[in-house]
Order: structure tokens, then sequence, then C-alpha cells
């Protein structure tokens, strides 16, 4: 899967302190890796929102993919099977 950020936060995007709780030893060995704990959270913050939204955006066309579909068929066979039982 293709991951790809439809908001990237740009130099000049406002800043807000917010509190996490990570583990001592995940953060040490962080350390080894970055020097900018906060930059390395929210690049790999936007990737998680971004492949969540490419997610439910798939999920969304699968469903109106399914209810085209299921038009198709009532509309072949003439209507819902409910619509002889309608109490209306």
């Amino acid at each position: 899967m293709r991951m790809t950020r439809t908001s990237q936060p740009k130099p000049t995007d406002r800043k807000r302190p917010v509190n996490l709780t990570l583990s001592e030893d995940v953060v040490a060995q962080a350390r080894d890796y970055t020097a900018n704990l906060s930059a390395t959270v929210e690049d790999l913050l936007a990737g998680y929102i971004a492949s969540r939204r490419e997610a439910r955006d798939t999920q969304l066309e699968m469903a109106q993919a399914c209810v085209g579909q299921w038009n198709a068929v009532n509309d072949a066979v003439g209507g819902s099977f409910a619509d002889e039982h309608s109490t209306l």
C-alpha cells in the first residue's frame, strides 16, 4: 500500500504543545535515530492519518460500488423481494 499525505505540515504551521506518555526505553532508542523526536513523531502521525483516510476512502468506494451493484440487481429483476410484502 502506498502512503501519501494529503496535508503535510508546513514550516509556518502553528505548533502547540501536547503531552504524550511514551516508554522510557522507546524514547531512549529513538534518540539513537533522531535528534528531533517531535518532528519524527509528527511525521509518523501525519503518515498514520493519511493511511487511515485512504482506508476510509477505499471503504466508502467499495460501499458505493456495492450499492450500485445491488441497485442493478434490483432493476434487473423488477424490484426488491420485499416490495411484494410492503405494508405501506
